[in-house]
Protein backbone atom coordinates (compact mmCIF):
# COMPACT_ATOMS: atom_id res chain seq x y z
CA UNK A 1 0.00 0.00 0.00
CA UNK A 2 2.55 4.66 -1.65
CA UNK A 3 2.82 8.40 -1.95
CA UNK A 4 3.05 10.79 -4.88
CA UNK A 5 6.50 12.02 -4.08
CA UNK A 6 7.66 9.76 -1.29
CA UNK A 7 7.53 6.45 -3.15
CA UNK A 8 8.59 7.35 -6.67
CA UNK A 9 12.12 7.46 -8.10
CA UNK A 10 13.81 10.77 -7.91
CA UNK A 11 15.98 12.23 -10.66
CA UNK A 12 16.17 15.96 -10.20
CA UNK A 13 17.88 18.43 -12.50
CA UNK A 14 18.13 21.98 -11.17
CA UNK A 15 20.20 24.90 -12.49
CA UNK A 16 22.15 27.32 -10.44
CA UNK A 17 24.95 29.78 -11.02
CA UNK A 18 28.24 27.99 -10.57
CA UNK A 19 29.56 31.07 -8.80
CA UNK A 20 26.83 30.96 -6.20
CA UNK A 21 26.72 28.89 -3.05
CA UNK A 22 23.45 26.97 -3.24
CA UNK A 23 23.78 25.33 0.16
CA UNK A 24 20.64 25.55 2.29
CA UNK A 25 16.95 24.79 2.25
CA UNK A 26 14.80 25.44 -0.80
CA UNK A 27 11.00 25.54 -0.60
CA UNK A 28 8.32 25.22 -3.25
CA UNK A 29 4.76 24.16 -4.00
CA UNK A 30 4.18 21.45 -6.61
CA UNK A 31 0.83 22.00 -8.29
CA UNK A 32 -0.72 18.66 -9.30
CA UNK A 33 -4.31 17.85 -10.33
CA UNK A 34 -6.69 18.59 -7.47
CA UNK A 35 -4.21 20.07 -4.99
CA UNK A 36 -0.65 21.27 -4.36
CA UNK A 37 2.14 19.59 -2.43
CA UNK A 38 4.93 21.27 -0.53
CA UNK A 39 8.45 20.27 -1.63
CA UNK A 40 11.62 21.02 0.33
CA UNK A 41 15.20 20.33 -0.81
CA UNK A 42 18.03 20.40 1.72
CA UNK A 43 21.36 21.01 -0.05
CA UNK A 44 24.69 20.60 1.74
CA UNK A 45 28.16 21.38 0.44
CA UNK A 46 31.48 19.72 1.27
CA UNK A 47 34.90 19.46 -0.37
CA UNK A 48 33.51 16.59 -2.44
CA UNK A 49 30.59 18.66 -3.74
CA UNK A 50 26.90 18.83 -2.91
CA UNK A 51 24.50 16.32 -1.38
CA UNK A 52 20.72 16.63 -1.08
CA UNK A 53 17.70 15.24 0.69
CA UNK A 54 14.07 15.95 -0.05
CA UNK A 55 10.93 16.43 2.08
CA UNK A 56 7.26 16.19 1.20
CA UNK A 57 5.73 17.51 4.47
CA UNK A 58 2.13 17.16 3.27
CA UNK A 59 2.69 13.41 3.02
CA UNK A 60 4.87 12.96 6.12
CA UNK A 61 7.77 11.98 3.84
CA UNK A 62 10.89 13.55 5.29
CA UNK A 63 14.61 13.21 4.60
CA UNK A 64 14.31 11.22 1.38
CA UNK A 65 17.90 10.55 0.23
CA UNK A 66 19.31 11.20 -3.22
CA UNK A 67 22.22 9.46 -4.97
CA UNK A 68 24.22 12.40 -6.28
CA UNK A 69 24.23 16.15 -6.80
CA UNK A 70 26.13 17.80 -9.68
CA UNK A 71 26.36 21.60 -9.87
CA UNK A 72 27.85 23.43 -12.87
CA UNK A 73 27.06 26.52 -14.97
CA UNK A 74 23.87 27.36 -13.12
CA UNK A 75 22.70 23.78 -13.51
CA UNK A 76 22.30 21.29 -10.74
CA UNK A 77 21.66 17.56 -11.08
CA UNK A 78 20.17 15.69 -8.12
CA UNK A 79 19.41 12.03 -8.73
CA UNK A 80 18.16 8.98 -6.85
CA UNK A 81 17.74 5.56 -8.41
CA UNK A 82 15.52 4.40 -5.57
CA UNK A 83 12.69 6.83 -6.38
CA UNK A 84 11.32 7.76 -10.61
CA UNK A 85 11.05 11.45 -11.30
CA UNK A 86 13.01 14.38 -12.73
CA UNK A 87 13.20 18.10 -11.99
CA UNK A 88 14.88 20.45 -14.49
CA UNK A 89 15.20 24.14 -13.61
CA UNK A 90 17.26 27.33 -13.84
CA UNK A 91 18.68 29.36 -10.98
CA UNK A 92 18.17 33.13 -11.11
CA UNK A 93 20.86 34.79 -9.00
CA UNK A 94 19.09 38.16 -8.97
CA UNK A 95 15.89 36.79 -7.46
CA UNK A 96 17.46 33.80 -5.67
CA UNK A 97 14.77 31.59 -7.21
CA UNK A 98 14.83 28.28 -9.04
CA UNK A 99 12.23 27.78 -11.75
CA UNK A 100 11.65 24.69 -13.84
CA UNK A 101 9.67 21.57 -14.52
CA UNK A 102 9.08 18.54 -12.33
CA UNK A 103 8.61 15.31 -14.33
CA UNK A 104 6.99 12.19 -12.95
CA UNK A 105 5.55 9.16 -14.72
CA UNK A 106 5.45 10.88 -18.10
CA UNK A 107 3.67 13.95 -16.69
CA UNK A 108 5.24 17.39 -16.27
CA UNK A 109 4.45 19.96 -13.56
CA UNK A 110 5.92 23.45 -13.04
CA UNK A 111 7.88 23.90 -9.82
CA UNK A 112 9.57 27.03 -8.49
CA UNK A 113 11.78 27.07 -5.40
CA UNK A 114 12.88 29.83 -3.06
CA UNK A 115 14.63 30.31 0.26
CA UNK A 116 11.57 31.80 1.96
CA UNK A 117 10.14 29.27 4.40
CA UNK A 118 6.75 30.96 4.16
CA UNK A 119 6.41 29.30 0.76
CA UNK A 120 5.43 26.18 2.70
CA UNK A 121 1.67 26.10 2.82
CA UNK A 122 0.10 25.17 6.13
CA UNK A 123 -1.02 21.58 6.00
CA UNK A 124 -4.74 21.13 6.22
CA UNK A 125 -5.06 18.28 8.66
CA UNK A 126 -8.70 17.73 7.85
CA UNK A 127 -10.35 16.73 4.60
CA UNK A 128 -13.65 18.13 3.26
CA UNK A 129 -15.53 14.93 4.17
CA UNK A 130 -14.17 14.65 7.71
CA UNK A 131 -17.18 15.14 10.03
CA UNK A 132 -17.30 18.50 11.78
CA UNK A 133 -20.05 17.57 14.20
CA UNK A 134 -21.46 14.34 15.58
CA UNK A 135 -25.26 14.41 15.93
CA UNK A 136 -25.36 10.89 17.33
CA UNK A 137 -24.15 8.87 20.30
CA UNK A 138 -20.45 7.97 20.57
CA UNK A 139 -19.02 5.52 23.07
CA UNK A 140 -15.42 4.46 23.63
CA UNK A 141 -15.31 0.68 24.08
CA UNK A 142 -12.76 -2.02 24.88
CA UNK A 143 -13.26 -5.74 24.28
CA UNK A 144 -11.02 -8.79 24.52
CA UNK A 145 -9.86 -11.45 22.10
CA UNK A 146 -9.32 -14.47 24.34
CA UNK A 147 -7.51 -16.39 21.59
CA UNK A 148 -4.86 -13.70 21.24
CA UNK A 149 -4.88 -12.60 24.86
CA UNK A 150 -5.13 -8.90 23.96
CA UNK A 151 -7.64 -6.08 24.10
CA UNK A 152 -9.10 -4.08 21.22
CA UNK A 153 -10.13 -0.46 21.66
CA UNK A 154 -12.71 1.16 19.46
CA UNK A 155 -15.63 3.52 18.98
CA UNK A 156 -19.29 2.58 18.94
CA UNK A 157 -21.61 5.06 17.23
CA UNK A 158 -25.41 4.88 17.55
CA UNK A 159 -28.17 7.01 16.00
CA UNK A 160 -29.32 9.68 18.44
CA UNK A 161 -32.92 8.44 18.42
CA UNK A 162 -31.81 4.93 19.45
CA UNK A 163 -33.90 3.36 16.70
CA UNK A 164 -31.17 1.43 14.88
CA UNK A 165 -32.16 -2.02 13.69
CA UNK A 166 -28.76 -2.89 12.24
CA UNK A 167 -25.16 -2.68 13.38
CA UNK A 168 -21.95 -3.21 11.40
CA UNK A 169 -18.35 -3.98 12.28
CA UNK A 170 -15.79 -2.24 10.05
CA UNK A 171 -12.70 -4.28 9.08
CA UNK A 172 -9.59 -2.44 7.89
CA UNK A 173 -7.32 -3.29 4.97
CA UNK A 174 -3.69 -4.42 5.05
CA UNK A 175 -1.21 -2.79 7.40
CA UNK A 176 -1.48 -1.59 10.98
CA UNK A 177 -4.30 0.97 10.99
CA UNK A 178 -6.38 2.72 13.58
CA UNK A 179 -10.17 2.68 13.83
CA UNK A 180 -10.45 5.40 11.16
CA UNK A 181 -8.39 3.29 8.72
CA UNK A 182 -6.12 6.32 8.67
CA UNK A 183 -3.03 6.28 6.49
CA UNK A 184 -0.96 9.25 7.63
CA UNK A 185 0.89 9.87 4.39
CA UNK A 186 -2.41 10.10 2.50
CA UNK A 187 -4.11 12.24 5.18
CA UNK A 188 -7.41 10.43 4.62
CA UNK A 189 -9.65 8.65 7.18
CA UNK A 190 -12.02 6.44 5.14
CA UNK A 191 -13.61 4.64 8.10
CA UNK A 192 -14.27 7.89 9.96
CA UNK A 193 -16.19 9.14 6.92
CA UNK A 194 -17.95 5.79 6.39
CA UNK A 195 -18.97 5.35 10.03
CA UNK A 196 -20.25 8.92 10.20
CA UNK A 197 -22.33 8.42 7.06
CA UNK A 198 -23.80 5.12 8.18
CA UNK A 199 -24.67 6.36 11.66
CA UNK A 200 -26.36 9.48 10.26
CA UNK A 201 -28.40 7.06 8.12
CA UNK A 202 -29.63 5.03 11.07
CA UNK A 203 -27.01 2.24 11.16
CA UNK A 204 -24.96 1.59 14.32
CA UNK A 205 -21.22 1.12 13.77
CA UNK A 206 -18.36 -0.48 15.71
CA UNK A 207 -14.86 0.28 14.45
CA UNK A 208 -11.66 -0.47 16.33
CA UNK A 209 -7.88 -0.06 16.24
CA UNK A 210 -6.00 -3.03 14.79
CA UNK A 211 -4.19 -5.14 17.37
CA UNK A 212 -0.97 -3.47 18.52
CA UNK A 213 -2.10 -0.16 17.01
CA UNK A 214 -3.15 3.09 18.72
CA UNK A 215 -5.05 2.05 21.88
CA UNK A 216 -5.30 -1.69 21.13
CA UNK A 217 -2.82 -4.13 22.67
CA UNK A 218 -1.20 -7.18 21.07
CA UNK A 219 1.44 -7.74 18.39
CA UNK A 220 0.33 -6.77 14.89
CA UNK A 221 3.46 -7.92 13.07
CA UNK A 222 3.32 -11.52 14.26
CA UNK A 223 -0.32 -11.93 13.20
CA UNK A 224 -1.82 -13.41 10.04
CA UNK A 225 -5.12 -12.78 8.28
CA UNK A 226 -6.56 -15.68 10.28
CA UNK A 227 -5.58 -13.93 13.52
CA UNK A 228 -7.28 -10.75 12.36
CA UNK A 229 -10.41 -12.80 11.68
CA UNK A 230 -10.33 -13.82 15.35
CA UNK A 231 -10.25 -10.11 16.26
CA UNK A 232 -13.37 -9.53 14.15
CA UNK A 233 -15.09 -12.45 15.80
CA UNK A 234 -14.22 -10.93 19.18
CA UNK A 235 -16.02 -7.76 18.04
CA UNK A 236 -19.04 -9.82 16.96
CA UNK A 237 -19.11 -11.59 20.33
CA UNK A 238 -18.80 -8.28 22.17
CA UNK A 239 -21.89 -6.94 20.39
CA UNK A 240 -23.74 -10.14 21.23
CA UNK A 241 -22.82 -9.75 24.91
CA UNK A 242 -24.50 -6.35 25.26
CA UNK A 243 -28.25 -6.41 26.00
CA UNK A 244 -28.73 -3.10 24.15
CA UNK A 245 -27.07 -4.40 20.98
CA UNK A 246 -27.59 -8.12 20.73
CA UNK A 247 -31.02 -7.84 19.10
CA UNK A 248 -29.71 -5.74 16.23
CA UNK A 249 -29.09 -7.40 12.87
CA UNK A 250 -25.29 -7.62 12.66
CA UNK A 251 -23.21 -7.23 9.52
CA UNK A 252 -19.57 -6.99 8.50
CA UNK A 253 -18.04 -4.39 6.18
CA UNK A 254 -14.52 -5.25 5.06
CA UNK A 255 -12.21 -3.15 2.92
CA UNK A 256 -9.38 -4.72 0.88
CA UNK A 257 -7.85 -7.38 3.19
CA UNK A 258 -10.90 -6.74 5.36
CA UNK A 259 -12.85 -8.08 2.38
CA UNK A 260 -10.90 -11.33 2.81
CA UNK A 261 -11.52 -11.43 6.55
CA UNK A 262 -15.27 -10.75 6.45
CA UNK A 263 -16.10 -13.98 4.54
CA UNK A 264 -13.91 -16.00 6.90
CA UNK A 265 -16.05 -14.87 9.85
CA UNK A 266 -19.40 -14.82 8.03
CA UNK A 267 -18.87 -18.40 6.85
CA UNK A 268 -18.43 -19.75 10.38
CA UNK A 269 -20.45 -17.42 12.63
CA UNK A 270 -24.23 -17.46 12.32
CA UNK A 271 -24.47 -14.17 14.20
CA UNK A 272 -23.39 -12.44 10.97
CA UNK A 273 -26.57 -11.63 9.04
CA UNK A 274 -25.15 -9.65 6.11
CA UNK A 275 -21.82 -8.70 4.57
CA UNK A 276 -20.39 -5.83 2.47
CA UNK A 277 -17.13 -6.31 0.57
CA UNK A 278 -15.35 -3.09 -0.41
CA UNK A 279 -12.55 -3.79 -2.90
CA UNK A 280 -12.39 -7.34 -1.59
CA UNK A 281 -10.62 -10.05 -3.62
CA UNK A 282 -12.52 -12.91 -5.22
CA UNK A 283 -9.53 -14.74 -6.72
CA UNK A 284 -6.31 -16.23 -5.27
CA UNK A 285 -3.91 -13.72 -3.69
CA UNK A 286 -1.17 -14.75 -6.12
CA UNK A 287 -3.34 -13.64 -9.04
CA UNK A 288 -4.31 -10.42 -7.27
CA UNK A 289 -0.67 -9.44 -6.79
CA UNK A 290 0.40 -10.33 -10.32
CA UNK A 291 -2.46 -8.31 -11.75
CA UNK A 292 -1.64 -5.41 -9.42
CA UNK A 293 1.97 -5.35 -10.61
CA UNK A 294 0.96 -5.36 -14.29
CA UNK A 295 -1.66 -2.65 -13.89
CA UNK A 296 0.61 -0.34 -11.90
CA UNK A 297 3.35 -0.69 -14.51
CA UNK A 298 0.92 0.16 -17.29
CA UNK A 299 -0.54 3.22 -15.61
CA UNK A 300 2.79 4.72 -14.58
CA UNK A 301 4.54 3.79 -17.83
CA UNK A 302 7.69 4.08 -15.76
CA UNK A 303 10.65 2.27 -17.26
CA UNK A 304 13.07 3.42 -14.57
CA UNK A 305 15.56 0.64 -13.88
CA UNK A 306 14.85 0.75 -10.15
CA UNK A 307 11.19 -0.03 -10.85
CA UNK A 308 12.16 -2.91 -13.15
CA UNK A 309 14.54 -4.23 -10.51
CA UNK A 310 11.82 -3.96 -7.85
CA UNK A 311 9.43 -5.93 -10.03
CA UNK A 312 12.00 -8.66 -10.53
CA UNK A 313 12.71 -8.86 -6.80
CA UNK A 314 9.02 -9.16 -5.95
CA UNK A 315 8.47 -11.87 -8.55
CA UNK A 316 11.38 -13.95 -7.21
CA UNK A 317 10.25 -13.68 -3.59
CA UNK A 318 6.60 -14.32 -4.34
CA UNK A 319 7.30 -17.30 -6.62
CA UNK A 320 9.59 -18.85 -4.03
CA UNK A 321 6.85 -18.72 -1.41
CA UNK A 322 4.18 -20.12 -3.75
CA UNK A 323 6.44 -22.95 -4.94
CA UNK A 324 7.63 -23.83 -1.43
CA UNK A 325 4.73 -23.07 0.92
CA UNK A 326 5.88 -25.35 3.73
CA UNK A 327 9.63 -24.78 3.55
CA UNK A 328 11.14 -23.50 6.83
CA UNK A 329 12.09 -19.83 6.73
CA UNK A 330 15.92 -20.32 6.77
CA UNK A 331 15.76 -22.78 3.87
CA UNK A 332 13.39 -20.50 1.95
CA UNK A 333 15.75 -17.57 2.50
CA UNK A 334 18.62 -19.64 1.06
CA UNK A 335 16.54 -20.53 -1.98
CA UNK A 336 15.67 -16.86 -2.57
CA UNK A 337 19.31 -15.77 -2.18
CA UNK A 338 20.44 -18.48 -4.59
CA UNK A 339 17.95 -17.34 -7.20
CA UNK A 340 19.14 -13.76 -6.92
CA UNK A 341 22.82 -14.75 -7.17
CA UNK A 342 22.11 -16.59 -10.42
CA UNK A 343 19.73 -14.18 -12.12
CA UNK A 344 20.10 -10.68 -10.68
CA UNK A 345 22.80 -9.23 -12.96
CA UNK A 346 20.65 -8.51 -16.06
CA UNK A 347 18.27 -6.47 -13.91
CA UNK A 348 20.82 -4.19 -12.31
CA UNK A 349 21.22 -1.90 -15.34
CA UNK A 350 21.92 1.56 -13.89
CA UNK A 351 21.52 0.40 -10.32
CA UNK A 352 24.49 -0.64 -8.23
CA UNK A 353 24.56 -3.80 -6.16
CA UNK A 354 24.18 -1.82 -2.93
CA UNK A 355 20.77 -0.57 -4.01
CA UNK A 356 19.75 -4.03 -5.19
CA UNK A 357 20.74 -5.55 -1.85
CA UNK A 358 18.65 -2.96 -0.01
CA UNK A 359 15.58 -3.70 -2.15
CA UNK A 360 16.08 -7.45 -1.72
CA UNK A 361 16.48 -7.18 2.05
CA UNK A 362 13.29 -5.14 2.43
CA UNK A 363 11.26 -7.45 0.19
CA UNK A 364 12.55 -10.62 1.82
CA UNK A 365 12.01 -9.38 5.36
CA UNK A 366 8.38 -8.60 4.61
CA UNK A 367 7.71 -11.70 2.55
CA UNK A 368 9.23 -14.18 4.99
CA UNK A 369 7.06 -12.95 7.85
CA UNK A 370 3.99 -14.94 8.96
CA UNK A 371 1.45 -12.55 7.42
CA UNK A 372 2.82 -12.69 3.88
CA UNK A 373 3.38 -16.43 3.88
CA UNK A 374 -0.24 -16.94 4.91
CA UNK A 375 -1.48 -14.34 2.43
CA UNK A 376 0.43 -15.88 -0.49
CA UNK A 377 -1.54 -19.12 -0.22
CA UNK A 378 -4.91 -17.49 0.44
CA UNK A 379 -7.91 -17.78 -1.88
CA UNK A 380 -10.83 -15.61 -0.78
CA UNK A 381 -13.24 -17.61 -2.96
CA UNK A 382 -12.79 -20.65 -0.70
CA UNK A 383 -14.54 -18.75 2.10
CA UNK A 384 -17.00 -16.73 0.01
CA UNK A 385 -18.30 -20.05 -1.36
CA UNK A 386 -19.55 -20.83 2.17
CA UNK A 387 -21.35 -17.52 2.79
CA UNK A 388 -25.14 -17.79 2.80
CA UNK A 389 -26.07 -14.34 4.15
CA UNK A 390 -26.98 -11.32 1.95
CA UNK A 391 -23.85 -9.84 0.39
CA UNK A 392 -22.99 -6.62 -1.40
CA UNK A 393 -19.67 -6.40 -3.27
CA UNK A 394 -18.33 -3.09 -4.59
CA UNK A 395 -15.10 -2.52 -6.54
CA UNK A 396 -13.97 0.64 -8.30
CA UNK A 397 -13.26 0.28 -12.00
CA UNK A 398 -9.97 2.22 -11.49
CA UNK A 399 -8.85 0.02 -8.60
CA UNK A 400 -5.30 -1.06 -9.46
CA UNK A 401 -4.78 -3.06 -6.25
CA UNK A 402 -7.81 -5.34 -6.48
CA UNK A 403 -8.97 -5.15 -10.08
CA UNK A 404 -12.73 -4.92 -10.38
CA UNK A 405 -13.54 -7.25 -13.27
CA UNK A 406 -11.78 -10.51 -12.25
CA UNK A 407 -12.43 -10.08 -8.54
CA UNK A 408 -16.12 -9.24 -8.82
CA UNK A 409 -16.50 -12.17 -11.21
CA UNK A 410 -14.76 -14.42 -8.67
CA UNK A 411 -17.01 -13.20 -5.85
CA UNK A 412 -20.13 -13.75 -7.96
CA UNK A 413 -19.06 -17.25 -8.92
CA UNK A 414 -18.26 -18.19 -5.33
CA UNK A 415 -21.58 -16.86 -4.00
CA UNK A 416 -23.44 -18.87 -6.63
CA UNK A 417 -21.47 -21.92 -5.55
CA UNK A 418 -22.63 -21.24 -1.99
CA UNK A 419 -26.23 -21.25 -3.15
CA UNK A 420 -26.52 -17.65 -2.01
CA UNK A 421 -29.59 -16.09 -3.62
CA UNK A 422 -29.36 -12.62 -2.09
CA UNK A 423 -26.31 -10.77 -3.35
CA UNK A 424 -25.44 -7.77 -5.49
CA UNK A 425 -22.23 -7.20 -7.44
CA UNK A 426 -21.53 -3.57 -8.33
CA UNK A 427 -18.59 -2.09 -10.29
CA UNK A 428 -18.29 1.60 -9.36
CA UNK A 429 -17.17 3.70 -12.38
CA UNK A 430 -13.95 5.72 -12.05
CA UNK A 431 -13.35 4.91 -8.37
CA UNK A 432 -9.98 3.72 -7.08
CA UNK A 433 -9.05 1.25 -4.33
CA UNK A 434 -10.15 3.68 -1.63
CA UNK A 435 -13.38 4.57 -3.44
CA UNK A 436 -12.20 8.03 -4.44
CA UNK A 437 -13.15 9.49 -7.81
CA UNK A 438 -9.84 9.07 -9.65
CA UNK A 439 -8.08 9.83 -12.91
CA UNK A 440 -5.79 6.80 -13.30
CA UNK A 441 -6.22 4.87 -10.05
CA UNK A 442 -2.48 4.89 -9.31
CA UNK A 443 -1.05 4.96 -5.78
CA UNK A 444 0.27 8.45 -6.43
CA UNK A 445 -3.25 9.90 -6.59
CA UNK A 446 -4.42 8.76 -3.15
CA UNK A 447 -2.98 11.74 -1.26
CA UNK A 448 -3.61 14.24 -4.06
CA UNK A 449 -7.35 13.65 -4.30
CA UNK A 450 -9.40 15.70 -1.85
CA UNK A 451 -12.29 13.22 -1.84
CA UNK A 452 -12.02 10.58 0.88
CA UNK A 453 -14.99 8.33 0.04
CA UNK A 454 -17.19 8.86 -2.99
CA UNK A 455 -20.78 9.84 -2.03
CA UNK A 456 -22.30 7.44 -4.57
CA UNK A 457 -20.48 4.52 -2.95
CA UNK A 458 -21.49 5.67 0.54
CA UNK A 459 -25.13 5.95 -0.56
CA UNK A 460 -25.07 2.53 -2.21
CA UNK A 461 -23.82 0.88 0.98
CA UNK A 462 -26.28 2.59 3.34
CA UNK A 463 -29.30 2.12 1.04
CA UNK A 464 -28.49 -1.56 0.53
CA UNK A 465 -28.19 -2.20 4.26
CA UNK A 466 -31.32 -0.24 5.16
CA UNK A 467 -33.38 -2.13 2.58
CA UNK A 468 -32.46 -5.58 3.85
Amino acid sequence: MKRIIATLSLILFVSFSFAQDIEGDWYGSLKVPGTSLTVVFHLKKSDAGYTATMDSPDQNAMGMPTDKVEFSNRRLLISSGALGMKYEATYNADSSKISGSFHQGGVQFPLSLGKDRSLIKARNKTRPQDPKDFPYLREEVVFSNPKGGHQLAGTLTLPADGKASKIVVLITGSGAQNRDEEIAEFNHRPFLVLSDWLTRNGIAVLRYDDRGTAKSTGNFFEATTADFADDVEAAVNYIGSRPDLKKLSLGLIGHSEGGMIAPMVAARNKAVKFMVLLAGPGIPSSQVMKQQSEDMKNVTKNSDSAIILGGYVNSVVFSAILDNPDLPTPALQQKIDSTFNKGLEPYLKNNDRKLADAIILKASKRALGPWFRYFAKFNAADYIAKVKCPTLALNGTLDLQVKAEPNLAGIKSALKKAGNKNFEIVPMPDLNHFFQKAVTGSFEEYAVLTETFNPEALTKVSNWINHL
